[in-house]
């Protein structure tokens, strides 16, 4: 028998350290050659580690939410072979992280229910083959939050490997719904969960643009009356290649011109360097929600799109950001954001900039309600902006002044288009 020693692979990006985001064996288990072991994430970037040989794991190099240096020692492995030391291949692509990637492994599953409608690719009992399923780790976490045995699916994938889309197939035909308990009864239990993966890296963002970012945050209403009625308009003739627009391609369009009489807020601020870095192209970042949370994909150039094409790539990276196919590149170096939770947007908001940036865009809801034309009360579509800034950059006046330019744009459709 011998020990072979698997070492934490150069994840590239220049980085010396990982995050260890999950662990898919234990002490104990037994592995084949090309299988999955572990997880490790750098910045936005999670790649899985596989074994290149069979045994069984006799040693970890760490504990979930651990920082772990290129090169060290990540896991050891008894195997038939001789003593061996490897570090793991570097990944052909880094991904980024899977919207459920980056929960601690440890978080209690809940059981899992019975089927009760047999689909593709489903199986009532658990086949003894899969006792191990081959899985991403965010299919795993995916079915350990949704109480998901995943050796009751029978994967689609290449050699058996469960995707997401069999998860989901089986939360849509094949789950019953919990039954709600009855009556009151005191709860004294606690759950620590230890912030890990992209949950730590908002965590680590949020607290570094509240902590270094002295926001103001300036409030106007809108009416969009005219906007949505063009936008309707629009829709009604879109080709079948077109997306359906939203407001936000509008938006973003109003910013672009907005941005062109003040490139202050079209800006980036380095404070340890006292240097402020004006951007001729508005890079702008959607807010987008996952279900691991926050993430920031950025429509870049949108000073050279329409708005079909704004909305195109738009929905485009809004999808590769849910479904954790995104790269690096889509998810930083936007110059300005906006801030948009559509219906739940709520009537004020106090949006946080995405540092290093110096402004964001809020969105709340539109509602119609009444206002007063001078001889009656008429009914419009009304929305507020809640936008941030900073205020070492941008001073109270011209916040408002670019908001009220926003306001002009949209409140008046027309100028949006106009050239110049």
């Amino acid at each position: 028998m011998g020990e072979f020693t698997i070492k934490m692979p150069d994840v590239g990006e220049g980085v010396a350290q990982a995050e260890l985001v999950e662990w898919l064996v234990k002490v104990g288990d037994p592995v084949r050659e090309d299988m999955t072991v572990a997880a490790v994430m750098t910045d936005k970037a999670t790649v899985e580690i596989p074994t290149p040989v069979s045994g069984t794991v006799i040693w970890l190099g760490g504990e979930i939410g651990d920082t772990i240096a290129v090169r060290a020692p990540l896991i050891r492995i008894e195997t038939e072979a001789g003593s061996n030391e490897v570090t793991a291949p570097e990944p052909a692509k880094a991904e980024v992280p899977k919207p459920e990637q980056v929960e601690p492994a440890e978080k209690p599953a809940k059981p899992a229910m019975p089927v009760t409608l047999a689909a593709p690719p489903l199986s009532s009992t658990p086949s003894p083959e899969m006792d191990k399923p081959l899985a991403a780790p965010s299919v795993r976490l995916l079915a350990r939050d949704s109480g998901i045995d995943l050796r009751q699916l029978s994967g689609t994938g290449p050699a058996g490997r469960i995707l997401r889309e069999d998860v989901e197939q089986f939360l849509a035909h094949g789950k019953e719904a919990p039954v709600p308990q009855q009556g009151f009864a005191r709860k004294t239990s606690k759950q620590e969960i230890k912030l890990t993966g992209l949950r730590r890296r908002i965590a680590e963002k949020m607290t570094l643009s509240t902590s270094r970012i002295p926001h103001i945050t300036y409030v106007e209403e809108v009416d969009v009356t005219a906007l949505e009625e063009l936008r309707a308009t629009m829709n009604g003739a879109r080709k079948a290649d077109q997306p359906k627009l939203t407001l936000l391609p509008f938006l973003m369009r109003a910013m672009v011109k907005a941005v062109t009489d003040q490139p202050d807020i079209n800006a980036t601020f380095d404070d340890d360097a006292g240097m402020l870095t004006r951007s001729g192209a508005v890079h702008i970042g959607i807010a987008t929600q996952t279900p691991s949370g926050l993430t920031v994909p950025v429509v870049r150039h949108a000073e050279a799109r329409g708005i079909w094409d704004c909305a195109t790539e738009m929905n485009r990276l809004a999808e590769a950001a849910r479904s954790g196919t995104a790269t690096r590149d889509e998810l930083t170096g936007s110059t300005i954001t906006i801030s948009s939770l559509g219906a739940l947007g709520g009537i004020v908001s106090t949006p946080v900039i995405n540092h290093p940036e110096v402004a964001i865009v809020g969105v709340n809801k539109i509602a119609t309600r009444p206002l007063w034309d001078g001889t009656q009360f008429v009914p419009r579509k009304m929305m507020n902006l809640s936008s941030s800034f900073d205020h070492r950059i941008i001073d109270g006046f011209d916040a408002a002044t670019f908001i009220q330019r926003l306001r002009t744009l949209l409140e008046t459709p027309a100028l949006i288009f106009i050239e110049g």
